[in-house]
């Protein structure tokens, strides 16, 4: 069997950088803008996660998970996901023992991601990073401001996606 070489450059990078260049900064741009208009950066977490799907929409956009209704879906999921288990565990009459055993505060985020992972793939909202979103709705305090920031943030890219769709290429090979 004949091994492939192992290329430290990606050689579709080498025929066009300058597609691999202008998608970069288009990714960079446009979280400036969208952190610029919502000015606000809440939990690490969640930041993370919509910095994943910066990267989807961006380095590959014609795989399903760049989908506009999957960058939605999948963070309005993940997000219902978390506050769901959040509100379970963390008020009302578990939040003693929740809140104060340590390695029991991870449960409901564990949930959240299982719910989250369970609901976007029985309605085809597969997003990975939106497992992200659920966690971090579901371990930080409660605060409408992260899920407006998800939404807006979502909304925002999905639209931007769908705008810049015949100027993106997937850059992998």
């Amino acid at each position: 069997m004949k091994r492939k070489p192992i290329h430290i450059i990606d050689r579709a990078f080498l025929k066009s950088p300058r597609q691999y260049i202008i998608q970069s900064l288009l990714a960079v741009v446009t979280v400036v803008l969208i952190l610029t208009f919502i000015e606000v950066l809440t939990h690490a977490a969640i930041v993370a996660a919509l910095g994943s799907t910066v990267f989807i929409v961006f380095a590959m956009p014609n795989t399903i998970a760049a989908e506009p209704r999957r960058i939605i879906g999948g963070h309005v999921t993940g997000a219902a996901a978390g506050a769901l288990f959040y509100f379970i565990f963390f008020t009302g009459p578990l939040a003693e023992s929740f809140g104060t055993i340590g390695y029991l505060h991870w449960i409901p985020a564990a949930l959240a991601v299982g719910l989250s992972l369970f609901v976007m793939t029985v309605f085809n909202l597969e997003h990975p990073p939106a497992a992200g979103t659920a966690l971090g709705i579901a371990v930080h305090e409660w605060s409408n401001m992260a899920i407006i920031f998800v939404l807006v943030f979502a909304i925002s890219l999905a639209i931007i996606k769908t705008l810049l769709k015949k100027h993106l290429k997937d850059l992998y090979t």
